[in-house]
């Protein structure tokens, strides 16, 4: 059996970018819920505990960014980059649940319209449109490699979201009188904002099971492994994520030739990580001896 280690990739190290972004959004909650406070605004108050959800994910993500990067130990074999498929599930849950409650709560507003405290919800949230949108742009070039950053990138982004609404419908209401403008705005925020996170939660969970990671065709891979020269059959094929940003594979590759040499595994791992984005290959050789048949030959076996 052979193992490459030749093609290491370690996550990106987005550690100054979560702090800056842990950082600008601590101060905002504390000066909203200050603001909210010194104003009697309900809104202000529940708007600042929604953003402190948002600190908490981002301390989420970047502690799973951290973790990522862990090396492999006696118990934990393939590190802890795990934890970064868990931290994105958990941010999608969060920002789900989050939607959720601001749809209720625009719901009962609409049912039940409440004056919204003037010029400082305005500008408070005006701030937070500041204060999102560059938190999320510290996120935006990662958003795709990396399922972790998208979520980060996502929470954020939702929040600027929102914010944006909040003083589109202040200046509306300010403007017209018409209290409804805030819960449609907010209906419409949490339904975009849901449609965008679905793929999140959806893709997260797929690898948290297991599943293959988007991007691969296993079938393709199994033909380039089948078409290599001396491969008769190719079986207990696995293709799954160890991280957001690493894929691990094994195969069992019958070579009735027998053992092709280290020259010939070194190619099949290079191309496999060059074609297929596959960081850890394993390959186990066999000869397919009919006295001594391989127990995990069958496709129903895992």
């Amino acid at each position: 059996m052979v193992n490459d280690h030749g093609h290491e990739h370690a996550p990106t190290n987005y550690n100054r970018a979560f702090a800056i972004g842990t950082a600008l959004n601590l101060g905002f909650v504390i000066i909203e819920a200050l603001f909210g406070f010194l104003t009697q605004s309900l809104a202000l108050l529940a708007d600042a505990g929604h953003n402190l959800s948002d600190v908490l994910g981002l301390l989420l993500a970047w502690g799973a960014n951290i973790l990522a990067q862990h090396p492999p130990t006696k118990h934990y074999t393939y590190g802890l980059g795990r934890s970064s498929i868990l931290a994105a599930l958990l941010n999608a849950i969060v920002l789900i649940l989050v939607m959720g409650g601001i749809a209720w709560e625009a719901i009962r507003r609409f049912v039940n319209p409440s004056p919204v405290p003037g010029i400082t919800i305005i500008v408070v949230a005006a701030v937070g449109v500041v204060i999102n949108t560059v938190t999320a742009l510290l996120f935006m070039s990662g958003r795709k490699e990396d399922l972790n950053i998208r979520g980060a990138f996502l929470h954020m982004a939702a929040d600027a979201l929102v914010s944006v609404g909040v003083v589109l419908a202040g200046v509306a209401i300010l403007t017209t009188g018409w209290l409804w403008f805030d819960p449609i705005v907010s209906l419409i925020i949490v339904v975009v904002v849901v449609v965008g996170t679905w793929q999140l939660l959806r893709d997260s969970l797929r690898l948290a099971l297991d599943a293959v990671p988007a991007g691969i065709e296993p079938q393709a891979v199994r033909t380039y492994l089948t078409e290599r020269p001396g491969v008769a059959q190719v079986h207990d094929l696995h293709i799954w994520a160890m991280s957001t940003t690493e894929t691990a594979l094994t195969a069992h590759l019958v070579m009735p030739q027998g053992y092709p040499g280290d020259a010939f595994l070194t190619e099949t791992v290079k191309e496999l990580h060059d074609h297929f984005g596959v960081e850890h290959a394993t390959l186990q050789v066999e000869i397919g001896d009919p006295n001594h048949p391989c127990r995990l030959e069958s496709k129903h076996r895992v």
